[in-house]
C-alpha cells in the first residue's frame, strides 16, 4: 500500500523545486552578466577601432591636402619663371609676374595662381598638378569675376591660361575652345601648346 503524502513531503518537494529555480535564476543572471560584459567589450572595441579609423582618415586627408597643395605650388614654381617669355612669344608683352595674387573685398574673395601684367594687358594663369574639366570651368567662372575682384585692372585686356603637369584627355582642346592658353611641361621646361591659328578670348 502506497505511503500517504504528508505536509512534510510536500514542503521538501517545494524546497527542492525552489532550490532548482534559484540555481536556474543564478545561472541565468551569470550568463546574462557575461553576455552584457562581452557586448560591452565588443562595443568598446568597436568604438576604439572607429576612433582609430577616423584618426587615420583625418591624417590621410591632411596628407592628401598637403600633397595636393605642394604639387600645386610645384607647378606654379615651374611655370612662373617662364611666363614672361612664353607670352611675349605670343605677342603679349607682359613685364611683371605676381604669384598667388589675393583679394578680398565686398564679399568677393579670389586668388590667382600667377598674374602676368604690362601697362594694358594682364594674363591670369591657373596651375594644377592634374588639369580637369571642372578645373577649367571653375577658372572660367573666376575670369568672369576677375575685374570685379581686381577693379584696378578693369581697363586692361585680360587673358586666361591653364597649366598642368598632367592634363585629362581632351581637356587641352576643351580649354583651347574656351579661349584659354594651355601650358604644359616640355623640354623648356614648359610651353604654350596653342597653335598659330589660336585666337585668345579677352575678359
Amino acid at each position: 500500500m502506497a505511503q500517504p503524502i504528508t505536509i512534510e513531503d510536500i514542503y521538501k518537494l517545494f524546497e527542492k523545486t525552489n532550490e532548482k529555480f534559484e540555481q536556474s535564476r543564478q545561472e541565468y543572471d551569470r550568463r546574462a552578466a557575461e553576455a552584457k560584459a562581452e557586448a560591452d567589450r565588443r562595443a568598446a572595441e568597436a568604438d576604439r577601432r572607429l576612433a582609430k579609423l577616423e584618426k587615420t582618415v583625418a591624417n590621410t586627408s591632411r596628407a592628401v591636402d598637403s600633397l595636393t597643395t605642394r604639387w600645386g605650388r610645384f607647378v606654379e614654381e615651374l611655370v612662373e619663371p617662364a611666363v614672361i617669355s612664353l607670352f611675349r612669344g605670343k605677342g603679349i608683352d607682359v613685364k611683371e609676374t605676381y604669384s598667388r595674387a589675393r583679394v578680398k573685398r565686398q564679399g568677393i574673395a579670389m586668388e590667382i595662381d600667377i598674374l602676368a601684367v604690362d601697362e594694358t594687358e594682364v594674363v591670369l594663369v591657373e596651375c594644377k598638378s592634374r588639369l580637369s574639366k571642372d578645373d577649367v570651368n571653375e577658372f572660367l567662372e573666376k575670369l568672369s569675376r576677375f575685374k570685379e575682384a581686381f577693379p584696378h585692372y578693369k581697363n586692361y585686356q585680360a587673358y586666361g591660361a591653364v597649366a598642368g603637369i598632367e592634363i585629362d584627355e581632351g581637356i587641352d582642346r576643351y580649354a583651347y575652345k574656351q579661349g584659354l592658353f594651355v601650358i604644359k611641361p616640355s623640354g623648356e621646361p614648359v610651353e604654350i601648346i596653342n597653335d598659330s591659328g589660336f585666337e585668345p578670348k579677352l575678359w
